[in-house]
């Protein structure tokens, strides 16, 4: 982009005002913050204007109560390292997106050490992640997990015990009342954290607002081109009027309603795709005398057909300064895009290019649905009865109900068949003035490589020379820490002492 706009402009074209701006922001959660603040870094020059439908920022997916909150690092999370079919486990999936949370973190830590970031412990905060598994098989599974991770260098700090004794001493929470006697696992990792993507977002946006408006409960309908701009249909849903804005590069981080939008906006990627919804809600403990025996992010392995990202867990969690416990999730299904969303969301997504992929889904992912409907029919006993799981000593009355936030899958077409896609994808148009992530975990948590990446994608001409300053932003940049140790200790000791980031034990 050449010509400049900065700042943000409002023009009056044909009796109504237009706001021109070089970067257009939909959706004011963690990732279009993320790609806002490092805009304002390596351009400073470029006006941002940032369109939320909701009245403040990160109250969707970004929001503390919606998400687990964990600093997704595969410390914990057993998905992300399947058992191979001849033995052994593949970690190449966790060694990546390790890397990635590595690239977070330099990124948080620069911003604090400009002050564009402050207070590092009311967005983040030191918690240990583990696993933990029962059974003879799962064991074994988890002891050879440990045997491949902890040989890595990023890894090199997790600790195994099959000891009811270390058990207890970790999480005397969930050894109340705990029969030990058929065999079990777990693994930990004192250096994990805890994530309020919501203070987060916020304090980016902050920084990224001296660049242009943050335009709240303002929805946009339509995404279309307009000559060598694209044209935003605007609606204010406080007045119900309709504006125009128009800009040089549009970026969706609009959560589920990503999707609509890059279809509105023909981006070649989405033709066919669909969007699979699931909603989810946990039980949550307030009460500091249970808060106080538990202080882990504890994840165990999805039964039968449950998805990745209904891994059952309990969570510590440190949302404003305050300790509490989510346990969950308990899947459920709504035809909404958003937590916020409509109900007519799934219909409207619709395309004759899609209708064939969505069926294919239906019939081959019969588990999944089959699972689904058994979430949905649970009664609070049930849901109860999978908490005793992981707290044998558990009082009903110290935990409530809570729904969190929704979360669209990627589906994937091709011809008549489709694929459900269970992570995040950033998609452009060919030209790369348009950008959008679909998809769900663990896109909060590894957003700073996505959006660099967006970057690199997007800005071919401009990205040469942005690299030194993204060094700076993100030391690493550029390098493998899974093969450079030193580099890695170095980083991560430094990140850790510029965000607050201490040993929880």
């Amino acid at each position: 982009m050449s010509d400049r706009t900065n700042p943000a402009a409002s023009t009056k074209k044909a009796g109504s005002t237009v706001l021109e701006t070089d970067v257009a922001l939909i959706g004011a959660g963690v990732v279009s913050a993320t790609l806002g603040s490092l805009l304002r870094q390596v351009q400073p020059d470029w006006s941002i204007a940032v369109f939320e439908r909701r009245p403040g920022a990160a109250e969707e997916s970004s929001s503390p109560w919606n998400n687990a909150g964990t600093g997704h690092s595969a410390l914990c999370e057993l998905n992300y390292t399947p058992a191979k079919p001849g033995g052994g486990v593949d970690i190449t999936k966790a060694v990546a997106i390790n890397e990635q949370f590595q690239v977070t973190r330099q990124f948080w830590s620069s911003l604090v050490q400009a002050g564009h970031l402050v207070e590092p412990k009311r967005f983040i905060n030191p918690v240990p992640h583990m696993s933990w598994v029962t059974g003879r098989e799962d064991a074994d599974y988890l002891k050879a997990r440990y045997e491949a991770l902890s040989k890595h260098p990023l890894f090199s700090n997790m600790g195994f015990s099959t000891s009811p004794e270390e058990f207890a001493k970790r999480l005397p929470l969930m050894a109340k009342g705990r029969d030990f006697s058929d065999p079990f696992a777990i693994t930990w990792e004192e250096d994990g954290t805890d994530v309020n993507f919501g203070e987060l977002s916020r304090q980016l946006l902050a920084h990224v607002a001296s660049a242009g408006p943050l335009l709240f409960e303002h929805e946009v309908t339509s995404l279309k081109r307009d000559g060598e701009r694209w044209k935003l249909s605007v609606k204010n849903l406080r007045t119900g009027e309709k504006t125009t804005a128009r800009a040089k590069f549009v970026f969706v981080g609009a959560g589920g309603y990503a999707l609509p939008l890059l279809q509105s906006a023909g981006v070649p990627a989405v033709k066919g795709m669909g969007g699979f919804p699931i909603s989810g809600a946990f039980l949550r403990c307030t009460n500091p005398d249970v808060v106080a025996q538990h202080q882990a992010k504890v994840y165990a392995k999805a039964t039968g057909s449950a998805p990745p990202m209904s891994v059952p867990h309990l969570d510590t969690r440190v949302i404003d300064g305050k300790k509490g416990i989510l346990f969950g999730p308990y899947a459920g299904w709504s035809p909404k895009y958003l937590k916020e969303g409509r109900l007519t969301d799934l219909f409207a997504s619709l395309r004759p290019g899609n209708i064939l992929p969505y069926l294919s889904v239906a019939a081959t992912e019969f588990n999944l649905v089959k699972y689904l409907v058994g979430q949905l029919l649970q009664s609070p006993s049930d849901r109860i009865a999978a908490l005793a799981d992981f707290v044998p000593s558990v009082n009903p009355e110290d935990w409530e109900l809570y729904f969190a936030g929704q979360r669209v899958q990627i589906i994937r077409g091709k011809g008549a068949k489709g694929t459900l896609e269970l992570g995040t994808a950033v998609e452009t148009t060919p030209d790369g003035t348009v950008a959008g992530l679909l998809g769900a975990s663990p896109g909060a948590s590894t957003c700073v490589s996505a959006m660099l990446s967006t970057l690199e994608r997007c800005f071919p001409k401009d990205h040469e020379r942005w690299t030194g300053k993204i060094k700076e932003l993100v030391p690493s940049y550029g390098t493998k820490l899974a093969e450079n140790p030193q580099l890695h200790e170095r980083l991560f000791a430094e990140s850790a002492k510029t965000l607050e980031l201490t040993s929880a034990s």
